[in-house]
């Protein structure tokens, strides 16, 4: 990848950023005393933001040296989501578990995951028009489905469930952690994930994130990739809740 063109990658996620911080502000200001415009702006602003920089990142992959810049870049860009935006979930498979706890009503949950969807539709849309227009820049998204699953169907559900399950466990085991220590915590996790199945599956573990990067391959095979996409990262969430609300607390009372 030429050195213009990972600049310019990195100056579209700078203003990815600083475009979704600015419609944050207008969601605060003119959505706060609406409820439920306030929960789809702030999960689709989220997401949004999530995506498009995630597809930017992809374009970023291959530069040298090999994998130890693309992780850096993973675990920097992590940290700034993490950062830059407070309170939104961002994560279907992580709003479906706090619908399981009955941490927020079915409503809620109806609002969080179709703005999370619209998101990542919308920043497929933004990285496909950015690529039209700016010269060294239309890899951004491919015309056919570029397969991430590099193993079979059995083992990428597998690989998917794993990857949730122990990105929600840690979300909780981080619970009690202060904000500013929590964030690097959760980027350096994703970052092992990463490293240890992107070359398999993505890693991906979102719902929504796999939606905006391959939503070819959704249209080409819609059944395999809702499986491995969306089924098993939800499972995943689930087992988690499972374990930490219902198992644990029975076993500590046996003891």
């Amino acid at each position: 990848m030429a050195v213009s063109e990972t600049y310019i990658s990195l100056l579209v996620m700078a203003g990815t950023i600083l475009i979704t911080a600015t419609c944050r502000r207008w969601n605060r200001q003119y959505m706060y005393n609406k409820p439920s415009g306030y929960c789809f702006f702030l999960e689709l602003f989220g997401a949004f933001q999530v995506c498009a920089c995630t597809q930017e990142l992809c374009l970023l992959a291959d530069l040298p040296p090999k994998p130890q810049m693309a992780l850096t870049l993973t675990y920097i860009f992590t940290v700034l989501h993490g950062l830059t935006l407070p309170d939104s979930v961002t994560n279907p498979s992580s709003s479906f578990q706090l619908l399981c706890k009955g941490d927020i009503r079915a409503k809620t949950w109806l609002l969080q995951t179709s703005a999370q969807f619209t998101g990542a539709v919308l920043a497929n849309v933004y990285v496909r028009s950015l690529s039209e227009v700016i010269p060294n820049h239309s890899k951004a998204l491919a015309a056919h489905c570029n397969n991430p699953i590099q193993t079979s169907i059995g083992n990428a559900f597998i690989l998917e469930l794993l990857f949730s399950f122990l990105f929600h466990m840690s979300l909780l085991q981080f619970e009690s952690t202060s904000d500013r220590i929590k964030v690097h915590l959760i980027a350096l996790l994703i970052t092992v994930l990463v490293y240890e199945g992107g070359h398999l599956t993505g890693a991906i573990f979102n719902p929504a994130l796999a939606f905006s990067l391959h939503i070819n391959c959704f249209s080409e095979k819609f059944w395999d990739y809702v499986l491995v996409y969306w089924v098993a990262p939800c499972v995943g969430s689930v087992m988690v809740f499972i374990l930490w609300d219902e198992v644990l607390p029975l076993l500590q009372g046996r003891t």
